[in-house]
């Protein structure tokens, strides 16, 4: 049995941070039931450029597997009804939509538990439920701003720069996932829900975490530093070889010792300029240009065997080929296959949570609506005639799902069209 093969997720999510967030529950075991949006092409992820082909998409493949989809629209009296049997054979009502949209659809807990007192109402938006920016949207590349990231991030004298990877999102889709899991704990001990309210914006100022300690504590100014050097430690930075970069860093006396010795300088660590952390800092401008005379003399591979066998932290800066061809990549089972009826078979990377010993089976991201009759059947009971009342009545839209079998597969080039 999966880890969260007992918990069921409704998922009112779309494009990144929340779709994130829940696909590590999925691949748990949890039954996330994404509920799309029909008037809206349901999740904006589907449309994602540049390898996207009507409502297929690579973007969201990643953020997709192993969930389940029903094309729900919740304007319309039999879409609400639906949408409320679900609630009460559900864990958990998941979301990112803006800070103000959550009551106003009528999805926080307040407006919930009278279908499920235990139920647990997780809203994911770019800047939480209260305060003055509730009802603003936000999106990573903003939060990266607003929060001072970009502003600490590049060489000094540039220009501010974004993270090349969105963490904002990606960061806050773990924090809803511990909300989330926290408070479905609670609700399982106590059978009381709750709402969670989880954002961006907080996510990406409390990752400012030290640098904002000793701000709001001792004055502290933080600045871009020169080769991504650690604002504190040295030396810990990016150095230049002859042919490539790579990360050498000294967070222990041990390290320093060792890698003094390692470049045949065992002198600096008698220097009394060099002799502790607050020396070696205070004498950067001294000490940085000594060690990157020593190391621009031999190749990234010579310097990394010889600093490995030596016990000094380094890593060599790869691109995101090296880093997916690593050896330590494959052996640790982070790049997994699905089938796809259009694309053929997809590798992506694999969720870094691992817990316990199961095996996890992933399966392709689900086409939107793909699984509603069995989760009203499963869940709710409602008959065939039933369920087509209600497709009448607009509850879920218009047919959207393609039948795979139509599809061409395209193999493994999802460059091609079809």
């Amino acid at each position: 049995m999966k880890p969260l093969e007992d918990v069921r997720i409704l998922a009112l999510e779309q494009y990144g941070a929340g779709p994130w967030g829940s696909v590590h529950l999925a691949d748990l075991g949890a039954d996330v039931i994404k509920i799309e949006e029909p008037k809206s092409g349901g999740d904006i992820g589907r449309y994602v450029p540049p390898f996207a082909e009507g409502e297929d998409s690579l973007f969201f493949e990643a953020f997709n597997r192993n969930k389940r989809s029903i094309s729900l629209d919740l304007d319309t009296p039999e879409g609400r009804e639906v949408f409320e049997e679900l609630v009460k054979h559900s864990d958990v009502v998941y979301s990112n939509l803006r800070g103000d949209v959550p009551e106003r659809i009528g999805i926080t807990y307040d407006q919930l538990k009278h279908l499920n007192p235990a139920i647990v109402c997780c809203s994911l938006s770019g800047f939480g439920q209260t305060g003055p920016r509730a009802a603003e949207p936000g999106y990573d590349y903003i939060l990266q701003g607003l929060a001072g990231w970009m502003d600490l991030t590049g060489e000094p004298g540039g220009p501010p720069t974004k993270s090349g990877i969105s963490l904002v999102d990606f960061s806050t889709g773990y924090v809803a996932a511990l909300a989330l899991m926290i408070g479905l704990h609670a609700a399982r001990r106590d059978g009381i829900g709750m709402d969670c309210d989880v954002s961006l914006f907080d996510t990406a100022i409390t990752f400012l975490n030290y640098p904002a300690m000793w701000h709001l504590n001792a004055g502290f100014e933080p600045v871009r530093t020169r080769h991504s050097a650690h604002p504190s430690l040295v030396p810990f930075q990016a150095f230049e070889a002859v042919d490539g970069w790579l990360v050498i860093g000294c967070a222990k006396e041990k390290f320093w010792t060792r890698f003094a010795r390692e470049l045949d300088h065992d002198e600096w660590t008698a220097d009394p300029r060099f002799a502790t952390f607050a020396d070696r800092q205070r004498h950067a401008e001294i000490l940085i240009p000594l060690i990157e005379e020593v190391i621009h003399q031999r190749t990234v591979d010579d310097w990394l065997g010889t600093l490995t066998r030596a016990g000094v932290p380094c890593g060599p800066i790869n691109n995101v080929e090296q880093a997916l061809a690593d050896p330590h990549t494959a052996a640790r089972q982070l790049i997994v296959k699905t089938e796809h009826p259009r694309w053929g078979d997809l590798r992506q990377v694999a969720s870094p949570v691992r817990v316990g010993d199961s095996v996890t089976v992933h399966r392709r991201a689900p086409y939107r609506g793909e699984n509603r009759d069995e989760i009203l059947r499963e869940l709710t009971g409602l008959s065939d005639d039933q369920i087509s009342a209600f497709e009448a009545c607009g509850a879920f839209g218009a047919p959207t799902y393609p039948n795979p079998s139509a599809l061409n597969p395209l193999g493994n080039n999802p460059t091609k069209s079809g």
